[in-house]
């Protein structure tokens, strides 16, 4: 049997925007029908709620902090190796079809196919308006396009990726090879064709519990990033995003025809389907993404299907995350895993439903000056464990939810004498984790909390951990500082 794998994306796609996981009223006929014939993860999270760092995660099974896109408009690290490099210098057939994000340029790129990838179907949005005269330009960026005149199919980016896609999988079904779709559709401009645009006229997605939070037990920095939003009623909420909503639907319908050529093509592929964040949506009193690990932004859809190696109408409740798919990728090619990847291969979560995961970890960095130029350096590392989430703020309130029973995050436990235990034990994994990835802002100012009486004083060497590298097959090994010698296990401890 060929190895064949499909990853689709979407960007600014919550988890319950999808209607067979919340019964919204949102028509996403085509993703529902993957749900069905495959497994689809109910507790996934990205590595970290923005475009390029999330991105980043999804395709070097490494961390933001670590790779170096901790914002967007920042490029990888040098030393970083994409899922496509990794695969192509195997011999496997490699294309990326869409958004990337991930070459430090402006938010639409910068038109040139990255090492790793299929020159002949590399179509970022650069090239996408490229294509277009200086008037369609300006029309595509424009959010009530639909308002004044027709939008074809034919117009949009995520046709003409189609068009690409479908391509390559009708030329290279007989072939080994890694496939990535990557929509920006539902992200602003929300420009889709008008009959999607007409269905959500007199629609208004159902409130969450959250539109109500005051704020007063979280963070500072979230009543910054509210503003007037906090000084209104839920009720004078802005309720009807119908352009935002329309673009849910007609991406859903651009995912359906991938599937259809997949099925028709490719029938043994496997197939992974995701977003990149959520967004807000007027919870907790904030809009978009940012420093925060609530649901409404952090928590993703997720879905795997496979025509005979994964079970049909699977229901995944363990914790899952982005910085998984790079490891699984590599292990369904039958392929060794660097040691530098930080995630696991989720293949025995897709074959069995085992958990492979004891919890997972969200981070935030911050946004760079353009378009996304929102708010300050608000540093956040959170921990999720499938029931209690931990989010720990440099520079903030901290937050402790039991999500069975809280599932909005209203009700902050940081304090609770009741749940010391729980969440010192979360701290410390946190804490765990940034040691063993090395996370160039870990110090004890993550762990001298005040809510922490048992934490250790501040002292300089702090853990000793250096930022030793463990051994990749792209660089030479690295050198210990007082010997100059090969280190022969990277400790992670000075002169170790």
């Amino acid at each position: 049997m060929k190895k064949q794998i499909v990853i689709i994306m979407t960007d600014t796609q919550r988890w319950d925007m999808l209607n067979c996981n919340r019964n919204t009223g949102l028509k996403t006929p085509c993703l529902d029908e993957i749900a069905t014939n495959g497994m689809n993860f109910s507790h996934s999270y990205t590595a970290q709620p923005v475009c390029g760092p999330a991105r980043s995660s999804i395709f070097t099974g490494t961390y933001p902090h670590t790779n170096g896109v901790w914002g967007n408009t920042m490029a990888l690290g040098d030393n970083i190796k994409t899922i496509g490099q990794r695969l192509r210098d195997k011999g496997i057939k490699t294309a990326y079809i869409g958004k990337w994000h991930l070459d430090g340029g402006d938010y639409f790129g910068l038109g040139r196919c990255p090492d790793g990838w299929d020159d002949d179907y590399w179509f970022d949005m650069r090239n996408y308006l490229d294509g277009m005269s200086d008037e369609d330009r300006v029309k595509s960026r424009d959010m009530s396009l639909m308002e004044k005149e027709i939008v074809t199919r034919e117009f949009t980016f995520g046709y003409q990726i189609n068009q690409r896609a479908q391509n390559f999988l009708e030329k290279y079904k007989d072939e080994d090879f890694l496939l990535v779709v990557s929509y920006d559709e539902p992200h602003h401009p929300f420009l889709c064709p008008n009959e999607f645009y007409e269905m959500y006229s007199d629609y208004i997605f159902p409130d969450n519990i959250a539109i109500e939070d005051n704020l007063n037990s979280k963070s500072p920095h979230y009543k910054v990033w509210s503003g007037d939003l906090l000084d209104k009623k839920a009720e004078d909420l802005p309720k009807n995003f119908q352009a935002y909503f329309a673009c849910h639907t007609y991406v859903d319908s651009l995912i359906g025809e991938v599937y259809e050529s997949m099925k028709n093509n490719t029938p043994n592929a496997l197939g992974i389907y995701t977003a990149d964040h959520g967004d807000a949506l007027n919870n907790h009193r904030i809009t978009n993404k940012g420093p925060s690990s609530y649901d409404c932004i952090a928590k993703v859809p997720l879905m795997a299907w496979h025509s005979s190696l994964i079970e049909k109408n699977k229901e995944y409740n363990h914790p899952a995350s982005h910085i998984d798919i790079v490891p699984t990728v590599m292990d369904y090619m039958g392929l060794s895993l660097p040691k530098t990847l930080e995630g696991k291969s989720m293949l025995p979560a897709f074959y069995e439903n085992k958990r492979i995961n004891e919890e997972v970890f969200i981070e935030y960095g911050r946004y760079e000056i353009d378009h996304d130029g929102f708010g300050g350096f608000q540093p956040m590392r959170a921990v999720f464990d499938g029931r209690f989430k931990l989010t720990v703020f440099l520079e903030g309130t901290d937050e402790l939810y039991d999500m069975d029973i809280d599932s909005e995050e209203m009700n902050n436990l940081i304090s609770s004498s009741n749940h010391i235990e729980i969440r010192n034990k979360l701290h410390d994994r946190l804490l765990d984790w940034m040691n063993e990835t090395r996370d160039p802002f870990r110090g004890y100012h993550w762990e001298t909390r005040p809510w922490r009486k048992d934490a250790c004083k501040p002292t300089w060497d702090y853990t000793l951990m250096t930022r030793q590298r463990e051994e990749d097959d792209y660089e030479p090994r690295q050198l210990e500082y007082l010997t100059g010698l090969e280190i022969k296990e990277a400790t992670r401890k000075k002169n170790g």
